[in-house]
């Protein structure tokens, strides 16, 4: 990755790139063409960024606060870009998320899930937010915005390239780990062997951090795929402010709702901002849940993400309006550093 010489200012940056983990912001450093000198910090601003250029775009990364995550540290992060790069177009929310597998899904770990409108929904829900009912019914209220049109035709043209061509994103991870190895070793795929599906009713010893002794009669038979690369599926993503671990909660919300992944973020940002969700599967949102595909899963993602703006000509970015906070759900103040509901 090359190092810039050129200045840049602030308003030089079109596209916000948003993380939870620093090994998601790891994975997004990994997929610059270049990288750009850091600018000076906007009074009120909190966050750190990294700066850079994808392809045509200049980009801006910004991670949340360690240890802080959930729909409202994002909103707040992302409020926090708009106000200091004044000329950002979309956001792209990018890292690891749960998956939802199912007999219609066949999402394995280490595919990507990308927020897609439903003929209802457009593209996040919010499955955390509604009305507790009587005899313990919850009724979900409200519905998230859609991602811009520049966003949704660049997602419609790679489902054609990754039609034709199902190792595409395969391709651009293995070129991340070769060209530059010393960077990239981390994300190494752990290996189709230790993408495990437990049946839904078989929990994990808490006591075990691995899921090395848990009963193998209780896995899920799946039939090995024809290609080993990611898989990319299109279609709604769940986001909450609390973690999935549960297999019977898992299916029983995605069953209701054809939900595809579960993460914490993105319902922050939906609302607020022209955003798309990019999640690579770490875990099946069970108590089997652990660490061992999270850096992968981050590498698939961001993988995904730089092939998606590859596709994003540099005059469509400038066609978009600059993407302007929805005041009537969140402001920022230049005086208090703070979101006011």
């Amino acid at each position: 990755m090359a190092t810039s010489i050129k200045r840049y200012r602030h308003q030089d940056y079109t596209v916000a790139w948003v993380c939870a983990l620093p090994l998601e912001m790891a994975a997004a450093v990994v997929m610059l063409d270049e990288r750009h000198r850091d600018l000076p910090a906007i009074q009120n601003d909190d966050n750190s960024y990294i700066l850079g250029r994808i392809h045509a775009h200049n980009v801006v990364i910004a991670c949340l606060p360690s240890g802080i995550y959930g729909t409202t540290s994002a909103t707040t992060a992302a409020a926090h870009m708009k106000y200091s790069f004044r000329s950002i177009r979309f956001f792209l929310m990018v890292g690891i998320g749960g998956g939802a597998p199912s007999k219609k899904n066949d999402i394995r770990l280490g595919d990507v899930v990308v927020s897609k409108p439903t003929m209802n929904l457009g593209g996040v829900i919010q499955y955390d937010f509604g009305k507790a009912l009587s005899g313990g019914r919850f009724e979900r209220v409200g519905i998230l915005n859609k991602p811009p049109p520049v966003l949704l035709s660049a997602i419609s043209k790679l489902q054609a390239t990754y039609m034709l061509n199902p190792g595409k994103l395969a391709s651009t991870i293995s070129e991340m780990t070769t060209t530059r190895p010393d960077e990239t070793n981390i994300f190494a795929c752990p290996g189709e062997d230790q993408d495990v599906l437990f049946d839904q009713e078989y929990v994990h010893a808490d006591s075990e951090e691995t899921c090395s002794s848990c009963d193998t009669r209780k896995l899920v038979q799946r039939p090995p795929r024809n290609n080993h690369g990611p898989v990319i599926h299109y279609g709604l993503i769940a986001s909450g402010n609390q973690v999935i671990k549960d297999s019977r909660v898992r299916d029983k919300l995605a069953q209701e709702y054809d939900i595809l992944c579960f993460e914490m973020e993105a319902a922050g940002l939906m609302d607020n901002f022209p955003c798309l969700v990019i999640r690579g599967i770490c875990d099946y949102s069970d108590s089997h849940k652990n660490k061992q595909w999270q850096n992968y899963a981050a590498a698939t993602a961001a993988g995904y993400a730089k092939e998606l703006l590859s596709t994003v000509h540099e005059h469509q970015i400038t066609d978009t309006p600059p993407a302007e906070l929805d005041c009537e759900h969140a402001t920022v103040s230049a005086d208090v550093n703070m979101f006011l509901f």
